[in-house]
């Protein structure tokens, strides 16, 4: 029904956005990840996803909004396996990057599954087994194209953080923060600043 909601952002905070779209107010769940992306924006345009339901209390619309496809991909992936919810999907963004959570998957990373809050042993489980050739076939990598030179700076840094005893996951979100916005940082200079924020 909604490909996506384009307009003024009006209101915005962790857990939701509302966008100004002809003088419609909507409100829009959003992950963390998308948070970050559009909060000091005035004018933005989110990827909806729009789950209807109808109980017995009546009906109820939510409208769920993302910054790149590839998190919505993922989002609607998750919300396919069974025991996961749409919250659950959203926090699950909230903690991990659509690349992250790729890599993650296809790793059959289950300890960095059942960190998200919420999801247990079984659960963490049928994502990596529903999902793992799903999400292969689907190429949900984020929109953000890694050079060949960023991603061999990307593994220095991390081969580093490991050497120094930190573990890959936790490294690796702080490198990829970092080199998001400094694409042309030093390596020697990419693990001195996520040493700080490990």
């Amino acid at each position: 029904m909604y490909n996506y909601i384009e307009g003024k952002l009006v209101e915005i905070n962790p857990a939701y956005a509302v966008i100004d779209c002809g003088g419609v107010g909507y409100l829009i769940r959003i992950s963390i990840n998308t948070y970050t992306a559009i909060k000091d924006e005035k004018q933005c345009k989110l990827l909806i996803h729009l789950n209807f339901m109808v109980g017995v209390q009546g009906s109820a619309m939510d409208l769920y909004g993302f910054s790149t496809e590839s998190e919505r991909k993922l989002f609607r992936l998750l919300v396919a396996v069974s025991g996961v919810g749409m919250n659950t999907a959203l926090l699950i963004l909230s903690a991990l990057s659509p690349s992250q959570l790729v890599e993650t998957i296809a790793s059959e990373n289950i300890n960095a599954l059942k960190s998200v809050k919420g999801i247990g042993i079984k659960t963490a489980q049928r994502i990596v087994i529903e999902l793992k050739d799903k999400i292969e076939k689907d190429d949900c990598t984020e929109s953000i194209k890694i050079s060949p030179a960023h991603n061999t700076k990307r593994e220095e840094a991390l081969s580093g953080l490991i050497v120094l005893g930190f573990q890959r996951f936790a490294a690796q979100k702080v490198v990829d923060k970092i080199l998001l916005n400094n694409p042309d940082i030093h390596v020697e200079t990419l693990i001195k600043e996520s040493l700080k924020y490990l």
